[in-house]
């Protein structure tokens, strides 16, 4: 019998007391099919989120470090560092693992003919945890399964939670870089991706948290603005062509944002 795959998942957290039980339930869910290594950064909560994670790091069901980071790309880093797992990937403290998602990845990647990372469709979910935006959702899927490093160039259509990657893949690209808020994820998949294409698992493997304080909801102009930084570091300098559709592509999703904003819609 093969050994069971072993994961590093890493959250990274600052004041989610509402969700953060969701997501540690989630991760913790998994170890039915696979060994987790969960590694948990906490910058300081002081909502009651701490209580929630010492909780469960007495129980041993994570590794809980409390100290002070340079933001969320940081502190995923001090967990890429310590990662011991064999396939490695972060998830938010408000989003969701979806039962057997860590299982199917395995799975996809073993099955990839050499792929180094993997990525899987993913639902939008409110407060709650109600799917919303399925439109969203079934965009990025049609996008997912036709992927195409120039047209992951032009539209970033993967789904941060979705993804895990080989850790000898991550001694190679190195780890997020900090300097970036917003779009240090899609930066990481265009490095992954020089290495090869992604592994797909074509059933819902996460869920990401949509409302009106979280980081993308509340910031979508500042991550676009970023994100179009980062495609200059990795596009061919002289495709103006490539360069013109992403402006065109960030152009539309931007201005649809902007109406979904102003009527009010989730």
């Amino acid at each position: 019998m093969s050994p069971r795959p072993r994961f590093t998942v890493v959250t990274p957290s600052l004041n989610q007391v509402a969700f953060v039980e969701r997501t540690i339930q989630s991760v913790l869910a998994q170890r039915a099919e696979v060994d987790v290594e969960y590694l948990v950064y906490d910058a300081g909560s002081t909502d009651g989120t701490l209580e929630i994670l010492q909780r469960h790091a007495e129980a041993g069901d994570l590794t809980l470090t409390v100290e002070p980071d340079r933001g969320q790309a940081d502190a995923v880093n001090k967990g890429l560092r310590a990662a011991t797992g064999d396939l490695v990937g972060f998830l938010n403290s408000d989003d969701l693992l979806l039962p057997g998602a860590l299982g199917r990845a395995a799975a996809a990647l073993a099955a990839g003919q050499g792929a180094t990372w993997v990525h899987g469709r993913c639902e939008v979910v409110d407060e709650h945890d109600r799917p919303i935006r399925r439109w969203v959702s079934a965009y990025k899927d049609r996008r997912c399964r036709r992927y195409r490093r120039e047209a992951l160039l032009v539209e970033n259509f993967v789904s941060q939670m979705t993804v895990f990657w080989r850790r000898e893949a991550q001694q190679q690209v190195g780890l997020l870089d900090p300097s970036l808020h917003y779009a240090f994820d899609y930066d990481y998949w265009l490095r992954l991706s020089a290495l090869g294409a992604p592994a797909f698992v074509p059933e819902p493997q996460a869920a990401f948290r949509w409302y009106a304080g979280s980081k993308s909801g509340a910031r979508f102009e500042e991550q676009f603005r970023e994100d179009l930084a980062v495609f200059r570091r990795h596009a061919p300098r002289d495709d103006r062509w490539l360069a013109l559709r992403k402006r065109l592509r960030t152009a539309q999703i931007l201005a649809a944002y902007r109406l979904l904003r102003l009527a009010g819609r989730p």
